[in-house]
């Protein structure tokens, strides 16, 4: 779980998925996404899961972010994803921005919406 106090909320939308063969007959998934994001505007990005179909795996993402007042941001970061009901997924992590802020991430990724969205948080 994510430290810190809440300083914003994230909502991003898949807009593809491709799944490649991973390490021990896993299967890895590869998804876009943009959206928005509390302080960082315009958020483009991909998500990586191991594990894709199980209830629970490890995800990377690697993003760019295009604030308001025209600069850009990147960002790095990984953590878990465990089940949260049929075809919802809750995940939890941490992302290191460029600017050398590190955030917590707490959200929910579902699969009928294609939406992951939740809330980051001042890391501690």
């Amino acid at each position: 779980m994510a430290s810190g106090q809440q300083i914003g909320e994230f909502s991003l939308k898949a807009t593809t998925f491709t799944f490649t063969p991973g390490p021990a007959g896993s299967v890895l998934v590869q998804a876009n996404f943009e959206g928005n994001a509390t302080g960082f505007g315009v958020v483009l990005g991909t998500m990586t899961a191991t594990s894709a179909g199980q209830k629970n795996g490890t995800w990377s993402w690697c993003a760019a972010a295009y604030l308001d007042n025209g600069d850009s941001v990147t960002g790095n970061g990984q953590g878990t994803f465990s089940s949260g009901g049929p075809n919802r997924w809750r995940t939890q992590g941490f992302i290191g921005i460029s600017d050398g802020r590190t955030i917590g991430v707490e959200g929910e990724l579902e699969l009928a919406t294609r939406v992951w969205s939740g809330k980051l948080f001042a890391s501690s």
